[in-house]
């Protein structure tokens, strides 16, 4: 694990399990870790019809019957994308209520290819080389049944992997680092939009977008910290 840090002439020092750096400036792109069920047979199955993104993996279940395990707008979300894909998309959920938008909401209920299993939370997932069945117990009953299905979606958030750097740089009450392109609206020309608190550090990517989550988006991003880190470098010579 990264650990980094301000030295007292205001140069930076990044610390990593095998070597350690000094830099002028810093660009975190750390990245945002897709939350897990916490089941021993998950891990197993990853790649062989477990799946954190809906539209990374979706293509590969055209035809086939899948589940989306949340309750937030993601989970709705991916559902209605599946759609496009699947036969069935079913979303499991442990509660009654969804946390949901009631927009995101109604629009899965009113997909005729989605189907609601609530107070459900998943005990194991089985199959030989790839998904077959997922064990479900119901949260009131405590009672358990066999689903078949052939992928699982999981959609219960993301933890960005920004612990390293929280005594460090401003974070939001998710975890997020906070930059300058959260204010957009109080830009000037001469600010920099991947800035953080921090004069020098700068973040791109998922560790600050917890919206999009998209390759090509945290590309950018990317691409324009390094435009930032060039003119912060220019004008701190």
């Amino acid at each position: 694990p990264a650990q980094a840090g301000v030295q007292d002439d205001k140069a930076f020092i990044v610390k990593t399990d095998t070597a350690e750096y000094d830099a002028k400036s810093v660009i975190i792109a750390t990245g945002a870790s897709s939350k897990k069920l916490g089941i021993s047979s998950e891990e197993k199955f990853i790649g062989k019809g477990v799946s954190y993104c809906a539209t990374c993996d979706g293509f590969f279940f055209r035809n086939k019957e899948v589940v989306v395990i949340g309750g937030g707008d993601t989970a709705m979300e991916d559902a209605n994308f599946l759609t496009r894909f699947a036969t069935k998309v079913s979303i499991i959920h442990r509660r009654e209520e969804f946390r949901a938008s009631p927009i995101m909401l109604e629009r899965a209920r009113k997909n005729p290819k989605i189907k609601f299993i609530t107070n459900k939370t998943i005990e194991e997932i089985l199959g030989d080389k790839s998904v077959e069945t997922i064990r479900l117990k119901d949260s009131k009953t405590r009672k358990t049944e066999e689903l078949k299905t052939q992928g699982l979606f999981v959609a219960i958030g993301h933890n960005p992997n920004t612990n390293f750097i929280k005594e460090v740089v401003k974070l939001n009450e998710k975890g997020y680092i906070v930059t300058n392109w959260s204010n957009l609206t109080n830009l000037t020309n001469l600010e920099t939009t991947t800035q953080t608190n921090v004069p020098g550090i700068f973040a791109a990517g998922d560790c600050v977008d917890y919206k999009y989550r998209q390759a090509i988006v945290a590309s950018g991003m990317g691409c324009m910290a390094a435009l930032d880190v060039q003119h912060y470098l220019e004008e701190n010579k």
